[in-house]
């Protein structure tokens, strides 16, 4: 930040990433409750052919759980959540959506406005859903959980490892993930 930075609000971005087209569904709003998210489930729920069965990848926000969204979701019973930890966002391929949409149009942006960002937001989801490309998993699955063996073991070596940094690596494994229907 700058001596002349000056925040003129904030906005939070609801996206949902259609993984075999590469479309999004993206909605702003002022902030991020379980009234909001419910919002945004009637967005794509509106937006999704009725035959299609729509898989719902989240990380464990308070939002996400709440009583009311779990009522919403045994109603809409074309609907399932897949709930990851939040330290492994990047398994969610929307993530990536995040960051390009953070460093091809917001890094460095001026927004005189909230209304400003959301416009800009718009324009890029817009922009996006012009030429969509389908996601496209590059990685190798035997060389990243290579990879995390490789950090667990590194960590391990280390005689203070932190409590929490042992249940970080805990809740990276696939054995412990949890899903909700």
């Amino acid at each position: 930040m700058t001596h002349d930075y000056k925040r003129h609000g904030i906005t939070t971005l609801f996206a949902a990433l259609n993984v075999l087209d590469g479309t999004v569904i993206g909605r702003n709003m002022q902030r991020h409750r379980h009234q909001e998210f419910i919002r945004f489930l009637n967005t794509i729920e509106a937006q999704v052919l009725v035959d299609k069965a729509v898989h719902v990848i989240l990380d464990n926000y308070a939002a996400h759980k709440h009583s009311k969204v779990r009522a919403w979701l045994d109603r809409h019973k074309r609907f399932t959540f897949h709930f990851i930890p939040t330290s492994c966002s990047w398994l969610n391929a929307v993530e990536g959506f995040f960051a390009k949409l953070t460093r091809q149009r917001l890094k460095r942006g001026v927004f005189r406005s909230v209304v400003d960002l959301q416009e800009a937001i718009n324009r890029y989801v817009a922009e996006t859903n012009a030429r969509p490309k389908p996601f496209t998993w590059t990685a190798d699955p035997d060389e990243i959980i290579a990879a995390v063996r490789r950090g667990h073991q590194a960590l391990d070596s280390i005689p203070s490892a932190s409590r929490r940094a042992r249940r970080r690596r805990r809740d990276c494994n696939p054995a412990h993930w949890a899903c909700a229907s």
